[in-house]
Order: structure tokens, then C-alpha cells, then sequence
């Protein structure tokens, strides 16, 4: 006999399901062996439905200068490009590939702080070249950043 999803409440932003205070449907093992142990996520009774509405109306003047917030940053990062020195192979093949974490490093050169889980490669960086990567700042605010991929010099 299959076990009946249930629904929760998340508390943060969990990759391939859903973002803060999102309410989602998962499987009963899901919720209660990793979601709710970790504090990802609280049951979604009726109680805790009350109080996130609640808790939303409150905060909903901040979500929305956090929204503002991101829209500023996109339109100022829009604008940038970064370039990055890797060390290569003679074919034009990384040793290794570009990690989300030397791209945060490389806008902190340029005074932009992010975290690492806003960047977001559409296919791995393993070759030297110009190569696109998402970041995403705010649930409903995506842009994409142009990275250019140079060999080391030596």
C-alpha cells in the first residue's frame, strides 16, 4: 500500500522543490527522516497554515524590499563580465572545472557578495572560452553572467 503525500511548510529554499514558505506536497519518509529533523521544513497542519499566513501579511514589505534589493543588483550585474585565469591543458581542457565558489570570489574582487548557492552552472566550466552561468538572487529574479575562461600564464 502506498503511502499518501503530505503537506509541509518549507522554512528555507530546498534545490528541486520549492522555495522559503512555500507549502509542497512530498512523501511522508521525505518529511519526516530528512526535511524536519534538518529544519528545512514544518508539518503543514491547519495551526501552522494560520500562523504562515500570519507571519507573511507582517513580513510582506520586507520580501518586497528584498525583491527591490535583487532588482537593483541584477541591473548592476547585468553589466559585468568576469574573467577568469585557470590552468589548462594544450587542447584548451581545464585541470578540474570552474567551481561555483571562484566565481563568488571573483564578484568579491569586484565589490558584489553572493553566496555560493546563488550560482548555478547550466553544463559544468571544463574548457577555456566564454561560457554563461545563472545566478539567482530572489525566487523570481534569474540573470545570467558572462564568464570568459583564460589560460594560466606561466
Amino acid at each position: 500500500m502506498a503511502a499518501k503525500n503530505i503537506e509541509v511548510i518549507l522554512k528555507q529554499d530546498v534545490e528541486g522543490l520549492g522555495h522559503k514558505y512555500d507549502i509542497v506536497r512530498v512523501r511522508p519518509g521525505y518529511a519526516w527522516n530528512y526535511l524536519i529533523p534538518k529544519g528545512l521544513a514544518d508539518l503543514a497542519t491547519e495551526g501552522n497554515k494560520k500562523h504562515l499566513e500570519a507571519h507573511l501579511r507582517q513580513i510582506a514589505h520586507r520580501l518586497a524590499q528584498e525583491k527591490a534589493a535583487a532588482q537593483q543588483l541584477a541591473e548592476k550585474l547585468s553589466q559585468v563580465k568576469l574573467h577568469l585565469k585557470m590552468p589548462a591543458g594544450k587542447e584548451g581542457k581545464l585541470f578540474g572545472a570552474v567551481t561555483p565558489q571562484q566565481i563568488v570570489s571573483a564578484l568579491a574582487e569586484q565589490g558584489y557578495i553572493l553566496d555560493r548557492r546563488q550560482v548555478h552552472f547550466p553544463t559544468p566550466i571544463r574548457a577555456l572560452g566564454s561560457h554563461v552561468v545563472e545566478i539567482r538572487l530572489h525566487r523570481e529574479i534569474v540573470i545570467t553572467l558572462q564568464v570568459e575562461v583564460s589560460p594560466l600564464e606561466e
